[in-house]
């Protein structure tokens, strides 16, 4: 019985280093998990007036002082919510259209192991669509990190749905938002606005619409936990017997 106790800890301990990468693999790729840029909601119907959030997390030792998003051509971007210390500054296209919206610091940026969230207000397609984000983060010391691959990639970019069916699980969209769409006009207008300046005027846009995204995201925290717990767990395990083995 010792003996196959022994040959058992014995063929065990060739696989602790193993287990120890293996773990912290897996708390590499939680943390990795939830350091995409993003922009939700994920799904929204045609023709709201979307209030969609750009969330920037920092993957690096260093601050991020400046993010780009292009904007989709199935959106039309009307406003967006002043953040302190962080200037707005929008491209358009021949027609008009804003096509790329850039929020820039002077001061101390996004430091590492925090985000910041950049809200905006856009009016979607009438019709049933996908509208990619494309989103491009620069660090202080000059390097970018483009999110632009597909899903799955190491650097995806984000992709909102554009269905009627998200009606059954969002509220009805308001399409007639004179007083924002004024508001907007002066939003877009400045190719650089001060964030101190005064907000545009509010808007009815579907602000219960990023709920529609929470499942998903509870989820993915609840995964990333759990592999974090797990890894854990396995390393603690492997540095125990590899210290037994030891003596």
């Amino acid at each position: 019985m010792n003996t196959t106790i022994q040959t058992a800890k014995s063929r065990f301990s060739r696989f602790a280093p193993s287990v120890g990468l293996i773990a912290a693999g897996a708390l590499l790729f939680a943390g990795m998990a939830s350091a995409h840029v993003t922009v939700k909601p994920s799904i929204s119907q045609p023709n709201a007036w979307e209030t969609y959030t750009l969330k920037v997390p920092v993957e690096k030792n260093i601050p991020t002082t400046k993010v780009a998003l292009k904007i989709p051509k199935e959106v039309v971007f009307k406003q967006y919510e002043p953040v302190p210390d962080w200037k707005v500054a929008t491209e358009k296209d021949s027609s008009g259209k804003v096509t790329t919206v850039t929020w820039t610091t002077e001061k101390d940026g996004i430091q590492a192991g925090q985000y910041q969230r950049f809200s905006f207000v856009a009016q979607n397609a009438d019709q049933n669509t996908a509208a990619a984000w494309d989103a491009f983060q620069y660090y202080s010391d000059g390097s970018i990190v483009e999110w632009t691959g597909d899903e799955g990639s190491n650097n995806p970019h984000s992709i909102t749905e554009i269905t009627a069916e998200a009606t059954s699980a969002t509220p009805a969209a308001d399409s007639g938002h004179d007083s924002a769409g004024t508001a907007a006009g002066h939003a877009s207008t400045d190719t650089t606005k001060d964030s101190s300046s005064p907000a545009p005027a509010s808007n009815n846009a579907v602000e219960a619409a990023p709920a529609a995204s929470a499942p998903a995201s509870s989820t993915a925290q609840t995964t990333a936990l759990v592999l974090s717990i797990i890894a854990v767990v396995l390393g603690a395990a492997a540095v125990g017997i590899t210290l037994k083995r030891r003596k």
